[in-house]
């Protein structure tokens, strides 16, 4: 059996590299975007050493007919089809003659890139299933991706180059996650893909945790946003957001006991009382930054998970590396264009109208709040005790100071900007852009929400 090869740096490497090696032998099926992954096998010679089988099933009757039919066709659903079917293929038509020198695979991925008018989702899935050694149990690796190239055809060079660093690092890569990371993102960038789900299973992966590695994605740049659902589970954010109406609360979440859900049910109310129908019931969205703009709460990987575990109950999760609020907002306008409601203390409405959070955009003050207040967007703001509002305040020079008043809770009334943030911010009460939400009777802020 060949040794591994030295790591490769480029997919022209990789690809040829791994065609010289005997050991390493299998399927490549790939619909949507073309054969981009297969073509690097094929272009860097010795093809015949690795590929046993190209195959790229457009036509959808095709496709149902070799996969099953019933699923979406960019979807994991679907992948893992692709996968089953191609390695039980593999293994019976050549494990009887080569097995017990061969590590067998299949790649397979679905993928939806930019049509010609630009307006579909560009997403898609990529997975594969390999054996570490001739006749092991086999393991499998599913990404899912968002395409961000400006044209088809570069989003399918990116498409092409992921692919074959994925084959490469679930054979010579695997065993440390920043090595495999590392590896997986060479000659890429978040401007061409976001990677947004890592998962895996099998005999390779018994002592190691998919979500931590979906956490470290985000550390490296390598996406800007990880969703967990319901079970704590990483999923396709569009699962979860997709053409929903959203209620959204920013927050450390620091001491998720303390944590409470009544502020979803006062912002569902409010939501509800708009008048608007919706198709399917609004979703509650908590959502954790890594990049907190005002706060330095650097918590490790396993103790986030454990916050996440306590939080998934009260609705989905998200971990971004957003600092700022309009980020946000424009992240979760990609996946819906219903109601966005942001849930949030009358502290952070203060420091969302401070010019210090938006320096880095030529229009200031005007331009963040115009990308966070876009069409169907609104602030839920809740009141909150008053030493609890001026201590979220402490440091800011020139903060929004509340009206002195013996009252120990602050509202969103009590807010008083000096000229010529007070037009402002009149103009987007009056326009009712920012909102006062109405508390429960059991209303507590102890979440330190942003």
């Amino acid at each position: 059996m060949a040794t591994a090869n030295p790591i490769q740096h480029e997919a022209h490497g990789k690809a040829l590299s791994l065609n010289l090696d005997s050991s390493i032998y299998g399927t490549l099926a790939e619909i949507g975007a073309g054969q981009e992954v297969a073509r690097w096998f094929l272009a860097v010679g010795g093809a015949s050493g690795t590929v046993a089988k190209t195959i790229s099933a457009y036509d959808k009757t095709v496709s149902d007919d070799i996969y099953g039919a019933g699923t979406r066709y960019v979807s994991k659903e679907r992948l893992l089809d692709m996968l089953d079917h191609e390695y039980k293929l593999l293994l019976d038509r050549l494990n009887p003659a080569r097995g017990k020198d061969t590590r067998f695979f299949v790649f397979a991925d679905t993928v939806a890139a930019r049509n010609y008018q630009g307006n579909n989702e560009q997403h898609g899935w990529l997975g594969i299933c390999f054996q570490t050694e001739p006749g092991s149990q086999p393991n499998q690796i599913f990404l899912h991706i968002n395409l961000c190239d400006s044209t088809a055809q570069l989003q399918q060079q990116a498409i092409g180059i992921l692919g074959v660093s994925l084959i490469y690092a679930a054979f010579h890569q695997r065993s440390a996650m920043e090595t495999f990371l590392e590896g997986l993102f060479e000659e890429l960038s978040i401007a061409r893909i976001e990677i947004d789900v890592i998962d895996f299973d099998g005999p390779a992966f018994v002592d190691k945790n998919s979500r931590g590695w979906c956490l470290e994605l985000l550390r490296r740049g390598m996406a800007h946003a990880v969703v967990f659902d319901a079970r704590g589970k990483i999923v396709e954010p569009s699962s979860v957001l997709r053409k929903r109406a959203l209620l959204v609360m920013r927050g450390s979440f620091s001491h998720p006991e303390l944590f409470d859900p009544t502020l979803f049910q006062a912002a569902r109310r409010q939501l509800l009382a708009e008048g608007m129908s919706f198709e399917r019931e609004p979703a509650t969205l908590l959502e954790m930054t890594i990049h907190h703009a005002s706060l330095v709460e650097n918590l490790a990987a396993p103790d986030m998970l454990a916050h996440i575990q306590e939080l998934v109950s009260f609705g989905c999760v998200i971990v971004t590396d957003y600092p700022e609020t309009y980020l946000l907002s424009r992240y979760l306008r990609r996946h819906s264009t219903e109601p966005v409601r942001f849930i949030l203390g009358v502290a952070a409405a203060a420091k969302i109208m401070h010019e210090v959070f938006y320096r880095s955009l030529p229009g200031t003050l005007l331009e963040g709040i115009g990308k966070l207040l876009a069409t169907n967007v609104k602030l839920y703001v809740a009141p909150m005790p008053r030493q609890a509002f001026l201590a979220a305040l402490t440091g800011l020079s020139g903060s929004i100071a509340p009206k002195e008043s013996g009252d120990s809770i602050v509202t969103l009334n009590d807010l008083t900007p000096s000229v010529p943030t007070l037009h402002l911010f009149e103009y987007l009460r009056a326009s009712g852009r920012i909102v006062a939400l109405e508390p429960c009777d059991t209303f507590a802020l102890n979440s330190k929400l942003i």
